[in-house]
């Protein structure tokens, strides 16, 4: 049996259901004198597969403090029999999990899981992403007034934004402190959460309507300084400009925000 032949043997070995070797590969194999072939094979077979359960315990343990662990191994097994890790790195792994809940589960609790997924999945591309060139307090410090109204920006790199229908927030700070399980409810309205890293912490927080319109129209529509202005005028009148400056120098202190490239 050629090398290759043999390695892809062994991936075959490890990703298949059983933990019993072909027995074509496992022939080409030699036991020692305490462990026999096909009980060496079942270990590695076995422990790669424990693996992969540690990872998504790690990455998803507020689910899994949701539904509890024998429930949440099954969800863990049936998603990575479905999805098998396909990237060099195992962090990868539970990219898809969000998702293959709503196939996995009814309609009625599929949901609430599967944005509580999200957000934790979110934590993991936040903790992982580009730092990016944060703005400050004093870079707009030593902004020149007449550079005010032409200011753009956008979203530093890390930042993560979900819109969280339920109560999840509560259900993941409770999963942290180990305290009762909320239990599941619907926010009227919902509202966007965001999740970000800033000076190698991750953070995160809900926005009120009023914010989240506000960001939105810089980091996504591209509004200048002077359009924010203006449209919150229409809410805030002659305290528009206050308004605005007190959300920017929030976000620039929680370090939310970048210029934006010409």
């Amino acid at each position: 049996m050629r090398l290759t032949d043999w390695q892809l043997a062994f991936e075959q070995h490890l990703l298949c259901e059983t933990s019993v070797a072909d027995s074509r590969f496992a022939a080409s194999l030699l036991g020692g004198p305490t462990l026999d072939v096909d009980t060496g094979l079942a270990i590695y077979h076995n422990a790669y597969r424990a693996r992969l359960q540690e990872v998504l315990r790690h990455d998803f343990g507020a689910l899994r403090y949701w539904l509890g662990d024998d429930a949440f191994a099954a969800l863990a097994d049936a998603y990575i029999r479905r999805y098998p890790s396909a990237h060099y790195s195992l962090r990868w792994l539970g990219q898809r999990l969000p998702a293959f809940i709503l196939e996995h589960f009814v309609a009625q609790h599929s949901a609430p899981l599967a944005e509580l997924a999200r957000l934790e999945w979110a934590f993991t591309l936040a903790f992982d992403a580009p730092e990016g060139v944060p703005l400050t307090l004093d870079d707009m410090a030593a902004l020149p007034p007449e550079d005010w109204p032409g200011l753009q920006v956008t979203l530093v790199p890390s930042v993560q934004q979900l819109l969280c229908r339920f109560n999840t927030l509560a259900i993941w700070r409770a999963s942290k402190a180990k305290s009762t399980f909320p239990g599941s409810q619907d926010l009227d309205p919902a509202q966007i959460c965001l999740v970000w890293r800033h000076q190698q912490v991750c953070n995160y927080r809900s926005l009120e309507p009023g914010e989240a319109c506000a960001m939105a129209g810089m980091v996504t529509t591209g509004w200048t300084f002077a359009e924010l202005c203006a449209q919150l005028a229409v809410t805030y009148a002659e305290g528009a400009p206050l308004q605005a400056v007190t959300w920017l120098k929030q976000w620039l202190q929680e370090g939310l925000l970048q210029r934006r490239a010409p």
